[in-house]
């Protein structure tokens, strides 16, 4: 078997973001991506044309680069925010089935609301930086043992294929084509072996900001349920709990409904049944707080 010499020293500090990893065993530029709208839209339904302009489109260099940055940050916004307003919602309906006065759901629901989205940010950021860090080791792992024993991983890698059943003639030959670069192939081997790819670099900020977006999605979000609470006495001083209520379960539901439709753009479902589904699941959630809070203030003592 042919060994290659290694290439110069590759970059240690690779870092990334869990929110929007990319497969980077390559640097592609803008002519290089594929029109991923389309080749959704051609998968979709089974059209082998359009498919074939999707990626002709990549080919010829016509397609503009890809916003996935954008993507990834939407994606945050909308998981976060359902976080938030499914948890401020039962927080809601829970003081509601308990008799609470509207002032004790407005303070209740507030500081749930900020603690919960402190938590779910940092909560984002520190498992972003670790899983980052603890990847970036790997790396910088793998690259040491490929600069000191190229023949072992080679035979590694070798392995590996076969068992994904290449012959191993070929797999040699493919792999051994690929050790040729040194820097492609230690992050084959990131994701081939260990299941990791690799981090995205400016990735301390990136992490920073999908913690920001957390926080402010679920603080932005958690608080429609109380919107009822806070907007409804404006137009009727005299309006009942109930109705203050029902108020927020109105708002509440239609928010509900928005945010599924979006999230169908991330799963390519349909974004009418996702709207109903998450509706439902609110639906549950809050039956479920205000059924405990009515059984609890029945029984436990004032």
């Amino acid at each position: 078997m042919h060994i290659f010499k290694p290439s110069s020293i590759a970059r240690t500090d690779v870092r990334g973001s869990t929110s929007r990893r990319i497969n980077s065993m390559s640097a592609p530029s803008e002519r290089t991506h594929v029109d991923r709208k389309a080749a959704t839209a051609a998968y979709s339904a089974l059209d082998v044309e359009l498919s074939s302009k999707a990626h002709a489109e990549r080919a010829s260099g016509t397609h503009d680069e890809q916003h996935s940055a954008v993507g990834g940050r939407l994606k945050t916004i909308v998981f976060g925010g359902l976080d938030g307003i499914l948890t401020c919602f039962a927080i809601v309906s829970s003081c509601a089935g308990s008799d609470m006065s509207p002032r004790v759901v407005l303070l209740l629901g507030a500081c749930n609301i900020l603690a919960d989205a402190l938590a779910m940010g940092v909560g984002e950021y520190l498992s972003t930086k670790s899983s980052d860090e603890f990847a970036s080791y790997e790396r910088t792992r793998e690259d040491w043992e490929m600069r000191h024993n190229p023949e072992g991983e080679i035979l590694e890698m070798v392995d590996i294929y076969v068992g994904r059943g290449m012959s191993r003639e070929d797999a040699t030959t493919v792999i051994t084509t690929m050790a040729k670069y040194h820097d492609f192939f230690v992050n084959v081997m990131m994701v081939e072996e260990l299941g990791l790819t690799v981090p995205e670099p400016e990735a301390h900020c990136d992490a920073m900001k999908d913690g920001f977006l957390m926080f402010l999605a679920f603080c932005v979000f958690g608080a429609f349920p109380l919107l009822g609470y806070a907007l409804l006495p404006q137009f009727r001083p005299d309006a009942a709990p109930h109705e203050l209520f029902l108020a927020a379960c109105a708002v509440t539901g239609v928010t509900l409904f928005g945010l599924g439709a979006v999230k169908a753009k991330f799963v390519n479902g349909n974004p009418y049944k996702l709207g109903a589904e998450t509706l439902a699941l609110g639906a549950l959630c809050a039956s479920s707080a205000y059924s405990a809070g009515a059984l609890l203030q029945q029984f436990l003592p004032s």
